[in-house]
């Protein structure tokens, strides 16, 4: 009975060969001289220097090495899943009042210039930085260590951001790009997005699309295809540098701050400004969209006459802005009108991000420290001296009571929520 074999001509013809050269080597002559007629190899003869040379001896050890490897990966796949079923869970009703608490947990060195970002990854314990000095840097957040710097960008990275599945990092710079790096690729480079005239200060995904939306310094907004890299729309009316921008929870509107001291709600469909919000003194340096998680807590903030049918709590009804003026103001999307201001920084609002149970929001400040604001009253609940430099940076981790910082002093902390 003849089986199908599953190499190729030029593959059967090399393993012949190494079968012969590994019987001449050990003195089956007959053996050999068999294969030879057998293999129509009548002019093969054994040579030291040839390619076929010691061959079948080392793909068999490579073979046995790979096995042993594979039970090695297979024992400490089953050793951890062991410890994942007999890990304590949390009740996830505490979580509502977790926040950050010092000291840190780690403090990541290896940055040569001020960090410009930290970015969680949606679904595995991976941390990435972004940095002036052009580089990212990839960390295990739960043991602290280093694991890989990705180099592409020519200037400083100025924000970076993961897609909702964790697939993709996506990085602006100062040197005009945007690039794609594959996650599950050995964080390899797949696109470069060229378009912006300027220096690209911030990126973001819109949710459930593959749709990349930048801002630039040349005060456009633009939205990109990740899967072709082609910008399909562009977004102006912003006067001076667009700093952020921030899609709603549901896709369909962008909130936008910038240089021009306003902050503005874009429809992305439409491509048009919806709304646009004064009242800061300075630039206005960040910006995001309330999740519709912390609407019951705002609502108890300012009380009755804003409070709305809960039927109608959809996404992108309030912005939150925080600005070099030392405020951070909440907004009405609706009407545009300042519903509240919290003072308390000293020094230049960097980032904003929300507790992942909508009832707190955290700032980041050029006065080193983070604040944590309860929403439900609007104070100041508790302050963080955070670096040894201004604050640039924070992001909260959805799938670990965690907080990342990152500052002008090159380092990033992790800090433990309890």
């Amino acid at each position: 009975m003849t089986t199908t074999s599953i190499l190729s001509d030029r593959q059967k013809d090399e393993l012949h060969k190494a079968i012969l050269d590994y019987l001449s080597a050990s003195g089956f002559n007959q053996s050999f001289s068999a294969l030879k007629s057998e293999s129509e190899n009548p002019d093969f003869v054994a040579d030291p220097k040839q390619k076929y040379a010691g061959l079948l001896e080392k793909k068999w050890t490579s073979v046995i090495r790979l096995q042993k490897k594979i039970m090695e990966l297979e024992t400490k796949s089953t050793q951890m899943q062991e410890e994942l079923n007999n890990a304590p869970t949390r009740k996830p009703t505490s979580s509502v009042d977790w926040i950050p608490r010092a000291p840190e947990k780690f403090a990541l060195m290896g940055h040569r210039n001020p960090i410009t970002r930290v970015a969680f990854h949606p679904l595995y314990q991976v941390l990435a930085s972004a940095s002036e000095d052009t580089s990212i840097k990839i960390w295990d957040y739960e043991s602290g260590e280093y694991e890989r710097t990705l180099k592409g960008h020519t200037k400083a990275v100025q924000d970076i951001t993961f897609d909702s599945k964790g697939n993709h990092l996506i990085s602006c710079s100062a040197d005009l790009t945007i690039k794609v790096w594959d996650t599950n690729n050995d964080y390899k480079c797949i696109r470069t997005l060229y378009g912006h005239d300027h220096s690209v200060s911030s990126v973001a995904v819109i949710p459930t699309t593959d749709i990349i939306v930048s801002a630039s310094r040349d005060k456009t907004i633009k939205l990109w295809e990740m899967a072709s890299g082609y910008c399909v729309k562009t977004l102006v009316g912003h006067l001076e540098w667009v700093r952020d921008v921030s899609p709603s929870e549901d896709g369909r509107l962008l909130v936008s701050c910038s240089n021009d001291q306003t902050a503005r709600v874009w429809d992305i469909q439409k491509g048009e400004t919806k709304m646009d919000f004064r009242g800061h003194d300075h630039v206005v340096e960040c910006v995001i969209f309330l999740p519709v998680s912390s609407y019951p807590f705002v609502w108890e903030w300012l009380e009755a006459n804003v409070k709305s049918n809960k039927d109608q709590a959809v996404p992108g009804q309030y912005i939150i802005t925080g600005s070099r003026d030392k405020t951070i103001k909440l907004w009405d999307v609706s009407t545009g009108q300042l519903l509240s201001t919290l003072v308390g920084h000293d020094n230049w609002v960097r980032q904003l991000v929300v507790h992942p149970s909508g009832k707190y929001l955290v700032s980041a400040s050029d006065d080193k420290t983070i604040k944590i604001w309860d929403l439900r009253s609007g104070r100041c609940v508790k302050t963080i001296e955070a670096h040894s430099h201004f604050v640039t940076c924070l992001a909260y981790c959805h799938t670990t009571p965690l907080v990342a910082t990152g500052s002008v002093d090159q380092s990033i902390k992790i800090w433990q929520c309890r």
